[in-house]
């Protein structure tokens, strides 16, 4: 999905990949609106770059997507929590004639392809990997944004506490935790 400085885009789930999303999305220019529930991520996601971040559990979650798009949505969205609930507000959040990508893995959610695709001239895609083709532009991306991946990296840890990495990161309390064979 070609994101550019002209849109706005969802982000939906604030894990290390969504967090990620923020980064690069920050580097292309776009208005970044987010997802997450905790606390942690969604500071975190702030400090990388992102616009405003939303809590998935409010029930006018949408409505807050559409205010601050000025009621019309937005234009790219991206999926990384496999959530079907996140998948539905992403569906519903974009605008006419745009499109949504979904990377993060989950559960079945309902897709009528009148409504959802058909009438609002939706692109609807799924993602597992980067394209080999791509990968000079993610470079790219990592060598000018150096100051947000130092923050997007919140943990270190020496291999010989890989325990340690694999508990901090299973309670959601940091952004990318980092291994270092070196330390």
């Amino acid at each position: 999905m070609g994101v550019d400085a002209h849109d706005t885009i969802l982000i939906t789930g604030l894990g290390p990949v969504g967090l990620g999303g923020v980064v690069n999305a920050n580097f292309l220019g776009a208005r970044i609106l987010a997802v997450e529930g905790n606390p942690f991520r969604a500071n975190l996601a702030m400090k990388l770059g992102a616009d405003a971040v939303l809590d998935p559990d409010a029930a006018d979650v949408l409505d807050q997507i559409m205010d601050l798009t000025g009621g019309v949505g937005v234009d790219k969205a991206l999926d990384c929590s496999g959530n079907p609930r996140a998948h539905r507000l992403m569906i519903d959040s974009v605008r006419r004639k745009r499109e949504a990508s979904f990377i993060g893995e989950g559960g079945e959610f309902p897709l009528t392809a009148s409504r959802d695709m058909i009438r609002k001239g939706l692109v609807l895609r799924g993602s597992w990997h980067y394209n080999l083709a791509d990968y000079s532009k993610l470079i790219n991306v990592i060598e000018q944004s150096s100051d947000q991946l130092d923050k997007f990296i919140t943990h270190a840890f020496p291999m010989s506490q890989v325990q340690q990495a694999w508990e901090l990161q299973s309670t959601l309390e940091c952004g990318k935790v980092l291994l270092d064979p070196w330390a």
